[in-house]
This record gives C-alpha cells, sequence and structure tokens, in this order.
C-alpha cells in the first residue's frame, strides 16, 4: 500500500510538471505572437521611428509562420552546405554525365603520372578552364553528349585559345583551316574564329556528333577527330580483312592517337579524384563565366576593356578570335564576351562615352610609298605599324594596299565611326596560319575514290561542301564507292605559301602602343548594349 502511496505520488508531481511545462510554452508563444504583431504592424507603417521611408511587405507574406519560416530557411541552408550536388559545383556536374566506359591501358597511366608531377601546369590549365567550361558543359548537355566530351580541350589545348599546333591548327578546339572552314569558322585578315570560344564549341560538337555517327562509337569518334575520319576508317577496313577486332584498341593508328583516348580517361580520372594523384582542384561555381553584349559595328578592342573596367588580357582571353586592335564587321553591331559582373558595366560607360570608339582608320598606300613613310605620316613607328597590318620586316606593300593607320581628326570631322570599311581590306585576306587567298578563275578536276575515302573528307580536302559534291555529282547520299570518279569544282581561291617573320605570325592578340591623337571635337556616341548570359 505504502509502494502504491509513493507511485501515486511520485506521477503527480510528473503530471504537475508537465502543466508547469504547457503553461509555459503557452506564455512564450502569447510573447511570441505579441513580438510577431507589433513587428508586423512596424512593418505595415509608412515610416519608422526616424521618420525614414520603408517598403511594405506584401500581405500574403504576413499570413506565414515567421518561426516555420526561419528554420525552413535554416534546413535549406544546412542541405545546401552539405550537400555537394551538381546545382552548386561544375565538376559534380560533370561527373553527374560521364557516360564513357573507362579505358583501362598502359597509356593511361602514363599520362597520369605526367600530369601528377606536374600541378602547376594542372593549376594553370584549371584557371583557364574556368572562363569557358561552363558554356562547353551546357552545349555538350543540350545536345545529350558524354560530360567527358567537355574535357577534351584539356588535351587538346590546355584551354590556351591561342594554342598553335605544328600541324597549323588554331583554338581551344584545334581546328586546321580546312576543316574550320568547312564547319563555317571563318579566317581571314580581320578574325580568325577557330580561335572563338563559343563558334569552335558548337563546330567541334558539329564534328564530334558527325564523327559518332559514322563510326558508331565515342572512342572511335575521339580518334578520328584526331588523326582524322580517313584514318580511321583505312585501321578499321584492314582489320576486317584480317579477321581482326575492329574496336579502338585493336586498331594500329599513329602513336598521337593511340594516346589520344587513354589522355582523356587520364585527365577524367584527374578530374575525378585528384587527392589520389597528389593534386588539388577547386571548386568551380556551376554558372556562367561569361555574357553577350552588343556592340556598335567597331570599336578598338584595349576601349572595349576599358569600358568594361577589366584588364586587356581578360578581354582578349574571352574574345581572343580579332586579329587586329580594333573590332569591326561590315553589319551595324555584332556581339562580345564579356564576365557577366562586367556586362551590365559595359553596357553604361558605353552609353555615356562621348568620343571616337576606335583611334583607327583606313589608309590606301600609294604606288612606291614604304611603310617608313606611312609610319612617320601618322606619327607611329614601323615595327608598330607593321605589326598591326601583319607584315613581314621584308615584305613590301603593295600598289593601293590598304593599310589600318591611327586616326586624325579635325574640326570638320566630328567622328571617326565611319573611317574602316571591311570591305576595303579584302586583297588583305591572310589568314593566322601564313596563307594569302588569291582570286583565281574555277576550275573542275575528276578526283578517283581510293579506300577508305569518305564525300566529307574530300570536301575538307577541296575546300567545299557535300552538298556541293553531291549536286554536282548527282548523289542521293553521301555513300561514296571505291573507284568512283568525282566531279570536284574546287573553291573561288587558291593557296599560296608565304614567308613571315616570328612577329607577323604571332599567335597572339596584338598589344600596339596606344596612339594619343588631339581631338579637337568629337561627337557623343550614345550606344545601347543589349547583355545576354550564356
Amino acid at each position: 500500500m505504502k509502494i502504491h502511496s509513493q507511485f501515486v505520488s511520485k506521477a503527480q508531481t510528473k503530471a504537475s510538471a508537465i502543466a508547469k511545462q504547457k503553461v509555459v510554452i503557452s506564455l512564450l508563444s502569447l510573447l511570441l505572437l505579441a513580438a510577431g504583431l507589433f513587428y508586423s504592424f512596424n512593418v505595415l507603417a509608412e515610416t519608422n521611428l526616424a521618420g525614414v521611408e520603408i517598403e511594405y511587405i506584401n500581405e500574403p507574406d504576413l499570413l506565414s509562420d515567421p518561426v516555420q519560416d526561419l528554420l525552413a530557411d535554416m534546413n535549406a541552408a544546412h542541405e545546401s552546405a552539405t550537400d555537394d550536388t551538381t546545382d552548386n559545383d561544375l565538376w559534380a556536374r560533370i561527373k553527374d554525365g560521364y557516360e564513357l566506359p573507362d579505358v583501362k591501358s598502359p597509356y593511361t597511366s602514363t599520362h597520369e603520372e605526367w600530369y601528377s608531377t606536374r600541378p602547376d601546369y594542372i593549376q594553370r590549365m584549371m584557371e583557364r578552364s574556368q572562363r569557358y567550361l561552363f558554356h562547353i558543359v551546357e552545349e555538350v548537355q543540350k545536345r545529350g553528349m558524354p560530360t567527358e566530351i567537355a574535357l577534351l580541350p584539356m588535351i587538346e589545348s590546355a584551354f590556351n585559345p591561342q594554342a598553335y599546333s605544328r600541324s597549323k591548327a588554331s583554338g581551344i578546339w584545334q581546328f586546321v583551316p580546312a576543316t574550320g572552314r568547312h564547319f563555317g569558322l571563318q579566317q581571314n585578315w580581320w578574325v580568325d574564329n577557330r580561335r572563338d570560344v563559343t563558334a569552335a564549341t558548337d563546330a567541334a560538337l558539329d564534328y564530334l556528333q558527325k564523327l559518332h555517327g559514322m563510326f558508331g562509337s565515342w572512342d572511335l569518334a575521339l580518334a578520328a577527330y584526331n588523326a582524322g575520319e580517313g584514318t580511321v576508317q583505312r585501321a578499321i577496313d584492314k582489320n576486317r580483312r584480317l579477321g581482326l577486332a575492329t574496336n579502338y584498341q585493336s586498331l594500329s593508328l599513329p602513336p598521337e592517337t593511340r594516346n589520344y583516348v587513354p589522355k582523356l580517361q587520364a585527365i577524367k580520372n584527374i578530374v575525378t579524384d585528384p587527392e589520389k594523384y597528389g593534386l588539388s582542384i577547386a571548386t568551380m561555381p556551376n554558372r556562367p563565366y561569361f555574357a553577350r553584349v552588343t556592340t556598335p559595328k567597331q570599336i578598338d578592342a584595349k576601349l572595349a576593356a576599358q569600358l568594361a573596367e577589366i584588364s586587356y588580357e581578360e578581354f582578349s582571353a574571352l574574345n581572343p578570335s580579332y586579329n587586329r586592335p580594333v573590332i569591326t564587321s561590315q553589319g551595324e553591331k555584332h556581339q562580345l564576351l564579356l564576365p557577366v559582373w562586367a556586362a551590365e558595366q559595359f553596357a553604361d560607360n558605353l552609353a555615356n562615352y562621348d568620343k571616337p570608339l576606335t583611334s583607327w582608320q583606313t589608309y590606301t598606300a600609294k604606288r612606291g610609298e614604304r611603310v617608313d613613310s606611312i609610319a612617320k605620316k601618322f606619327g607611329t613607328n614601323v615595327h608598330n605599324l607593321r605589326m598591326v597590318n601583319g607584315l613581314s620586316g621584308t615584305s613590301k606593300l603593295r600598289a593601293s594596299q590598304t593599310m589600318l593607320v591611327p586616326a586624325t581628326y579635325n574640326t570638320t570631322t566630328d567622328n571617326n565611326d565611319e573611317a574602316i570599311y571591311v570591305s576595303e581590306f579584302a586583297s588583305n585576306n591572310i589568314e593566322n596560319d601564313g596563307i594569302v587567298d588569291e582570286p583565281r578563275a574555277t576550275r573542275r578536276i575528276i578526283h578517283k575514290v581510293k579506300k577508305g575515302e569518305t564525300l566529307t573528307a574530300l570536301a575538307i580536302k577541296y575546300d567545299t561542301s557535300t552538298q556541293t559534291l553531291k549536286k554536282l555529282n548527282g548523289l542521293r547520299n553521301s555513300k561514296v564507292k571505291v573507284g568512283q570518279n568525282l566531279t570536284i569544282k574546287q573553291g573561288d581561291f587558291k593557296t599560296v605559301s608565304f614567308k613571315t617573320t616570328k612577329a607577323s605570325s604571332n599567335r597572339k592578340s596584338l598589344r600596339s602602343k596606344h596612339i594619343k591623337t588631339n581631338h579637337k571635337s568629337s561627337k557623343r556616341i550614345r550606344a545601347r548594349s543589349h547583355i545576354r548570359l550564356r
């Protein structure tokens, strides 16, 4: 009985304590509610106690529970901080999109060792890649391609947009001139779009998709991207004749091509687990690095960088395709790439800039006129004038050759907007690989199809298109047979090599000295710049 009494006493005590807790909680709730109402009324007031105007909160927001909202925000922040998802980290997004089977090859180990012993090289490559990688991943995934493809510029160029190979391949995707032209990459005196980040990315992905359709596997497509589709097709045909396997690792390919896919595998392994190789790779935000801005049809590259308030090196890294210090086009406007954080600043500064947008103009050389005399006439030095116009140290001016020279202004000319006409430089059609395009009469030849040759390969070889070849030869599709005679209508240009000095063939953006001119009067320019994230 005594034990029962003690048990009841303890139960009553516990119940009393619970009741007290409920009372305390109720009181705290009332206090919180009162504080919330007081806060709400103050938020709805038009001014604070000091008489400073404050904004209203929308009425629906007052219906939510502030405590629950706070808890929800805290949970979301915690999940965001602890969960390394593809929403926040570009590397995680890339890893999540892997589709290529891993390559087991001794070549892979060799490349892993090479990269792992060069941490400075890896760091520079990764720093360069942060400008371009988000855009490339976006484009790769839009097409449903494996995200390993986005890593390909690491083995092609180490993400250096000015990379230039012995085979005259250029840009982060390393297009040779003929293949670049075949895929629409313009190459002339003004620009080399093999170095244009967005245009070359589109062209490279077009080419890779086409190769994948031809060979049916990504490793063979990558091999063909490196060595050419004809080389890969001939290796496949040879193995078929010998009754051997025709997969990538079984083919007899050039040494560089045998290393190509294993090299990409090595990069993939390092990106996936850098710590395993003693390397550290910084996280990369999964968001656009650059935006497109629309500009007037001509503007100095250095001025564009100044208006964006970024360094000229940063500007050149995003716009590496331009060969001249002035950016111009035949249309009324064109687009540049700028860091996202600089795009709006550029638009504002451009709209309020009241001086000429270019410090250059065209000049037609007179018969017998020398470069040194022209340099003296326009107050610049010979080296600078030659470099800007892509002239070697020994080359002589042609009669009536059009050149870029420092602009001059006077009281009768308000502005230099119409000083440069792209069409006047048509005869200066010099590509960055030291080739001049000279007009000539179109001619036709007959080509006998050899084993391993494809219509696309022939189109690239003769600088034409597959559609032109099909139309010219009455072909219903792109299939051609060994021994078949094809009529080839060669393009309207012939290729003539010429010698260049190191200065004139330099792939880097021109860094000409700024020429100061006295602007006695100028027309205020109000330009609207449209910004689009990519």
